[in-house]
């Protein structure tokens, strides 16, 4: 610890981020200890499964040493960045485990519970809080047919089989739901500035 200017557990993110890419040890086990939890948080908030949860923030741990190179603070921070990739693991594992598509009441739960978990607080970073309160405010079949087709993975065809509804329907939710998305997220936010 005396070859840092302030004790290890105050180091900033970034730098144990780097500390981790270059191999030091004490560095990599801070930054592990740092975001283990908020890592482990994400993945069973979207797995529901701990031990599979577990095994997402090792990989997790993993790729980011592995990429720590290519990180860009301008993108994001640490934190936004790691819990991005987490939730990304942890969608592909729910993908390949989950053979039929989730109950609607699930849906209905993912559709209004979203800003409460413990997802919400790890990746609370500004994008992801303007997308979330976009799905909110479409109406519930929209956003039901988005979250189907975007983070379950399911085709036009089988959210038309689980909602009962025709496919031209199901397209038509998904489609417009996405065209709803791309003008709320496009249109600049009240207090946003051109520099």
């Amino acid at each position: 610890m005396q070859r840092y200017r302030f004790p290890v557990g105050r180091v900033p993110d970034e730098a144990l981020l780097s500390g981790l890419a270059t191999g030091d040890p004490e560095l990599a086990v801070t930054f592990v200890r740092r975001f283990q939890h908020t890592v482990f948080g994400v993945a069973v908030a979207v797995t529901g499964d701990p031990q599979l949860a577990e095994d997402i923030a090792q990989q997790t741990f993993e790729r980011a040493w592995r990429h720590a190179q290519i990180y860009d603070s301008r993108r994001g921070s640490v934190t936004t960045w790691l819990t991005t990739i987490a939730h990304n693991l942890a969608i592909d594992a729910v993908r390949t485990r989950r053979p039929e598509p989730v109950a609607p009441e699930e849906l209905d739960a993912v559709l209004g519970v979203v800003s409460e978990t413990p997802e919400q607080y790890a990746l609370a970073d500004e994008a992801s809080s303007r997308l979330r309160a976009a799905v909110a405010e479409l109406p519930r079949e929209q956003g039901r047919a988005l979250v189907m087709a975007g983070i379950y993975g399911m085709t036009a065809q089988q959210i038309a089989d689980w909602e009962k509804i025709p496919l031209g329907t199901a397209k038509t939710r998904i489609r417009t739901a996405m065209g709803k998305l791309r003008t709320t997220l496009a249109s600049p936010k009240r207090g946003d500035h051109v520099q």
